[in-house]
């Protein structure tokens, strides 16, 4: 029986992608040569490469409007470090919502003053703060879109004159916004685009070049701009899976399609976590991710019960990060409805029973 896939990462992927990608490591198109072992310098590959920065770029609606796309390696992580290797001069500030906003800022502090501007850690993170000032003389201000461990989404972003940077590993492509308020987005691609590996990174190209210490190649964003993302050997597997599933979601519909079925997914579950009294949901009502939904039993006795169904019933990758305990179900784009529906039926039979 295929399993309703939770996990927070890596990712569920589409069934087709995984078909096309399975045959591409036994022979990459009709070379007699698996997609793994072929030259990443070989027209099959740098094709490859090309479609998936133009993929990212079309289905933002940053086409034509100062952006480069590279597919980079090291993860969000790097990016913790490269964002301020490359941006930070002299002050910046960042939005503390959680674990990894938190990793971001502690990198960022070996480079320069690193502000605060606003924490939800008095709660666990538990919500997006609200209400806080950004000053006017940053060199760049760092969000976290989505906050994978608690659950928490923004939903309104800051309007800032500072350069704007943002953290999308776990909800880029799930949502329409405009992207262009963006100076720089980043994502590891094993939330929601591709297997891990590989990370996009999407900049604009006017932002860089002003600070002036010297920056390694492998950390200069202008360097593998140059390069079009082959300054070293990429992580070929991870780019064409992701691109595969550019391609999936640009037939779906594009961002919008799979923002009204995201919608559905997420209406369904927290619907069912707030009318179910075995359960509470961990965010706050009006923050709540419709990636990754947090929620507890109210009664601790009910666990191995909840836990034997959900095997069950074929559910996987539901337990809860150990920051917030119970339980998370992460609804990436590729999840079904259907999967979602299960959970609930799972939950509703709980209720039943007890």
């Amino acid at each position: 029986m295929k399993k309703h896939n939770f996990s927070a990462g890596p990712c569920i992927l589409p069934q087709e992608v995984i078909i096309k990608a399975s045959e591409a490591v036994l022979d990459f198109n009709g070379l007699g040569l698996s997609l793994i072992e072929i030259s990443h310098r070989s027209k099959d590959f740098v094709a490859v490469m090309d479609k998936a920065r133009s993929l990212a770029l079309e289905l933002l609606g940053l086409e034509g409007k100062g952006y480069q796309a590279l597919f980079l390696q090291g993860g969000a992580s790097m990016e913790f470090l490269m964002v301020a290797y490359n941006l930070l001069e002299k002050k910046a500030g960042y939005l503390n919502t959680g674990t990894w906003a938190d990793k971001a800022l502690k990198e960022a502090k070996l480079f320069g003053e690193v502000i605060e501007v606003g924490s939800s850690k008095d709660e666990n993170f538990s919500y997006i703060p609200k209400g806080y000032t950004i000053p006017s003389d940053l060199d760049y201000l760092h969000l976290t879109s989505n906050n994978t461990i608690f659950g928490t989404q923004i939903k309104k972003f800051p309007k800032t004159e500072a350069t704007l940077v943002c953290d999308m590993s776990s909800d880029i492509f799930s949502r329409q916004l405009d992207f262009s308020q963006f100076d720089l987005i980043y994502a590891g691609a094993q939330k929601n685009m591709g297997p891990a590996g590989t990370t996009l990174v999407v900049v604009k190209e006017e932002i860089l070049g002003r600070v002036s210490r010297k920056i390694p190649s492998m950390l200069d964003y202008k360097v593998h701009i140059e390069k079009e993302s082959m300054f070293n050997t990429p992580a070929v597997f991870p780019v064409y899976v992701s691109m595969l599933t550019l391609e999936w979601l640009q037939k779906l519909g594009g961002i919008a399609a799979i923002e009204e079925i995201n919608e559905k997914k997420a209406q369904l579950l927290y619907s069912e976590i707030d009318l179910n009294p075995l359960f509470n949901g961990f965010a706050h009502k009006e923050d709540r991710s419709n990636m990754n939904a947090t929620f507890t039993l109210a009664e601790e006795k009910l666990k191995d019960v909840f836990e034997e169904m959900c095997k069950e019933a074929g559910i996987s990758g539901i337990n809860g990060h150990r920051s917030v305990g119970g339980y998370r179900a992460s609804m990436y784009n590729a999840l079904p409805l259907e999967s979602v529906g299960t959970l609930v039926d799972v939950m509703s039979e709980l209720e039943r029973k007890a």
